[in-house]
């Protein structure tokens, strides 16, 4: 059976380092995985999105809309933003934080206010947590995408697997120690 997961937030979060890192990993552990990725205005703040699927044999690497298994949001606004693509039963993992658009930092517009208490409305299987203090604890807020990519891998019951040896893999030797303690903060959430 396909899983179909869904990464959603603002430029400059490291959402394509996670998900690079998870299709890496599925990869690794024997999946047929195919990943697709929208940098939309990433450089300038703007929505950024990845599309991961994985299984026994995967055609495309797009989800539609109410087709994602797990959407993670790296930013809470673009979970509101995505809700639509989660599937009806979906777990939604979000990242309790805010990043301030231009039109919202110059004062044209206001940061929308209750996004949480709207995806809890909408979603039964929710998990809302900062991992932006989980980060800044382990010592590196930069960290925050590995933290939300643990969670994921604990949603989808991967933690088993090597994740350890994939991060030593995929990232030079000076960050690997403090991703290595991000991942498994995010597992253990």
């Amino acid at each position: 059976m396909t899983k179909s997961i869904l990464f959603v937030g603002v430029g400059g979060q490291g959402i394509i380092l996670a998900s690079k890192i998870l299709t890496e990993g599925l990869i690794k552990f024997g999946y047929d995985v195919k990943m697709s990725e929208v940098h939309g205005m990433a450089q300038r703040g703007g929505s950024v999105t990845t599309q991961v699927r994985f299984g026994e044999k995967v055609y495309s690497p797009l989800i539609g809309v109410g087709e994602a298994d797990v959407l993670v949001a790296f930013e809470k606004v673009e979970a509101a933003r995505w809700i639509s693509y989660l599937k009806e039963g979906g777990s939604l993992v979000v990242n309790d934080y805010e990043i301030y658009s231009m039109p919202v930092l110059i004062g044209q517009e206001q940061y929308p206010q209750n996004t949480l208490d709207e995806l809890k409305s909408k979603v039964e299987n929710l998990k809302i947590f900062s991992a932006a203090e989980v980060a800044q604890d382990l010592g590196n807020i930069k960290t925050q995408n590995i933290v939300l990519l643990g969670a994921l891998i604990k949603a989808l019951g991967l933690e088993n697997l090597d994740w350890e040896g994939v991060i030593k893999d995929n990232l030079p030797e000076k960050m690997q120690e403090i991703n290595i303690k991000a991942i498994k903060a995010g597992m253990n959430i």
